[in-house]
């Protein structure tokens, strides 16, 4: 039988975590799925626990490191189901993820991208993400980049879409080795609406040593330059682009990266941005060092775009 779902997972050095994201998946309360882990190269005991299980779903590729949208674009390749869910090496499903997201498929058949809020997972302790959206409904159809002003509407491991759409949007940039989520959402936002199941389904495990964390290289990031047509037209594109420029011109001046501040500072709209986040552009490095370190002392993951 085809399966419905493929289900795509990108490890790279994931030892501590991968067999709880492999559980909460093969437990789920819907069977029709597909799973690819595709290790990208680990150095630790990803692979030989991720060999472990048993599962007639379960294929699991190895390869050299080659980043994770690499890794990702091979396993969508390789992918047999009409629909692929991602879901990053370190992060947890409830078990009715995917019952739900197909139910919310047939209800909405015309539509071609989902997902469900998600919660970070700190230890013990759960703290859902707070959208800049109002949620007063079950299931909202959502404008990517209007929905998006807070935190990000889609994520890496609770965006389901139709895999033909990538005919439009294109795969993941492999050029990009950090923040290439974001660069996809902008492609599918451009696109498509986002169908949003308002509960929690999706839970965020924390680790200081993703690269998502830990990444501060700027050539790794997306430089945010290739949608200036589209951003001419639509407002909250502009927005949404504008606040991650901000993010990453504050990352360069933390950086002492002067060119690449002046690219993204020059790059973005001082309309779009908060009177207080306009100061902190003009503010020196140790002011916004020191935020940085008052708001880390809290332990959670600090988003530069919230400052």
């Amino acid at each position: 039988m085809t399966p419905y779902f493929s289900i795509i997972i990108s490890v790279y050095n994931k030892a501590a975590y991968v067999a709880d994201t492999l559980t909460s998946v093969l437990d789920q309360s819907y069977s029709n799925f597909e799973v690819i882990v595709v290790n990208d190269g680990s150095t630790d005991e990803s692979l030989e626990i991720l060999e472990r299980f048993d599962d007639f779903r379960l294929q699991i590729i190895n390869q050299d490191n080659h980043g994770a949208s690499h890794a990702r674009n091979h396993g969508i390749n390789l992918a047999k189901g009409r629909y692929i869910a991602l879901l990053d090496g370190d992060d947890l499903w409830d078990s009715h993820f995917l019952e739900t997201m197909h139910t919310t498929i047939d209800n909405h058949p015309t539509q071609s991208i989902f997902t469900s809020a998600i919660a970070h997972k700190y230890d013990d302790n759960i703290v859902p993400v707070p959208y800049s959206f109002k949620i007063d409904k079950d299931v909202l159809i959502l404008d990517y980049f209007e929905a998006s002003q807070k935190h990000s509407a889609l994520s890496g491991s609770s965006t389901v879409f139709k895999r033909d759409i990538l005919d439009i949007t294109g795969n993941f940039d492999e050029r990009i080795r950090s923040g290439q989520d974001t660069d996809l959402w902008i492609r599918f936002g451009i696109h498509f609406p986002v169908v949003f199941v308002s509960k929690v389904l999706v839970y965020y495990v924390f680790n200081r040593q993703s690269l998502s964390n830990t990444t501060s290289d700027i050539n790794l990031k997306p430089k945010f330059d290739k949608y200036k047509e589209e951003e001419n037209t639509n407002f909250y594109l502009k927005k949404f682009l504008d606040r991650n420029r901000f993010s990453l011109a504050i990352l360069s001046k933390l950086n002492g990266d002067c060119v690449s501040f002046e690219f993204f500072r020059t790059s973005l709209s001082l309309r779009s941005l908060s009177l207080k986040r306009k100061i902190l552009i003009m503010s020196p490095k140790w002011v916004i060092s020191l935020l940085l370190k008052l708001k880390s002392i809290t332990g959670k993951k600090l988003y530069y775009d919230t400052l």
